[in-house]
């Protein structure tokens, strides 16, 4: 099993390395595994790789060795993935003649339950900074010098910053849905999937009327909050006790808050969740205590900021 599990580990290196597809493909066996690149792709030009390998355990003797693998994945798998972000890096910095880095490599691997079965799942992220060229125009795929090539079960995904638009694919996705989706069994021709953002260009005007406007509703309503604070006797100084979430509002903004995790990468600054979800921070709190106390979720305390992060092994329909 473990040695299985490394050699579907290498097929990583198909992604980004320049390989002849043709070969590849043609020793390419019938994979009884499914393996999910998520990539995504932010507006100052690094990207979050994100590797999920997922592969049934049938025996117990699977699951021993899949136990043992995960217990390895500090020592001997993680420094081996880091060396193999870095070499890609290091080529495509080459063909591109841009400065690309490595970091954030971070491995784990968890035992997921289904009705399907038992899964063992092994994922794998890192920062590639320098992915893309930053700007009003960002371009994906130089990177990509080699070409790529999908096996059959396996998915490409490519996310892209909020506030750009897509101007031109090649090839089309199969899918645009959560992303741009590529699935196997295919092969990418060198620097594809490329994918070319836009950020739309406001003119200054309505960005000035508009900012007028909102400080024009904001001190209205700051006028009209102080009129209702002073007809009801209440002040500033005493603010008001919230009425207590029923349990179904609780179980409700629960599966809001889970979904939102899972939609990013399942990780995301208190803060964050925040302004996503438009709920009071009291509110906020309040689920996210609830959810932590149910294991559902890990605190992780960044400087005078709490990073909220799904907690390994949350069942894969939670939050649905």
């Amino acid at each position: 099993m473990r040695r299985m599990l490394w050699q579907r580990i290498l097929v990583f290196i198909v992604l980004v390395l320049p390989i002849s597809l043709t070969g590849m493909a043609a020793a390419a066996a019938t994979p009884d595994y499914s393996i999910t690149y998520t990539i995504t792709v932010a507006d100052d030009g690094s990207a979050l790789w994100r590797v999920e390998y997922r592969t049934l355990l049938l025996s117990d003797n699977d699951v021993t060795d899949f136990e043992t693998y995960a217990r390895d994945i500090p020592a001997v798998y993680l420094p081996q993935f880091r060396e193999l972000m870095v070499h890609s890096a290091a080529q495509a910095a080459v063909a591109t003649g841009r400065h690309m880095e490595i970091t954030g490599v971070i491995g784990d691997a968890v035992m997921q339950e289904s009705p399907t079965g038992r899964y063992g799942v092994v994922v794998y992220t890192a920062r590639w900074n320098g992915f893309a060229r930053p700007g009003a125009t960002i371009t994906i795929g130089d990177a990509f010098a080699g070409g790529l090539y999908l096996e059959k079960d396996n998915t490409l995904v490519i996310r892209y910053p909020e506030g750009y638009t897509v101007a031109r694919i090649e090839p089309e996705p199969d899918n645009s849905r959560d992303g741009l989706v590529w699935y196997g069994q295919r092969s990418f021709g060198a620097g594809e999937p490329r994918v070319v953002l836009e950020q739309p260009a406001f003119p200054l005007l309505p960005v000035a009327a508009g900012l007028v406007l909102v400080i024009v509703i904001a001190f209205t309503g700051f006028a009209f909050y102080r009129r209702r604070t002073k007809s009801s006797g209440n002040t500033p100084d005493e603010p008001l006790t919230p009425s207590p979430l029923t349990e179904t509002e609780l179980m409700s903004f629960e599966d809001r808050i889970v979904q939102l995790l899972r939609s990013h990468d399942g990780e995301l600054f208190q803060s964050d969740i925040v302004k996503v979800t438009g709920l009071p921070k009291s509110t906020v709190s309040t689920v996210l205590n609830d959810l932590h106390a149910c294991g559902m979720i890990i605190k992780v305390k960044k400087g005078r900021e709490n990073l909220i992060r799904l907690a390994p092994g949350t069942p894969p329909d939670a939050g649905r």
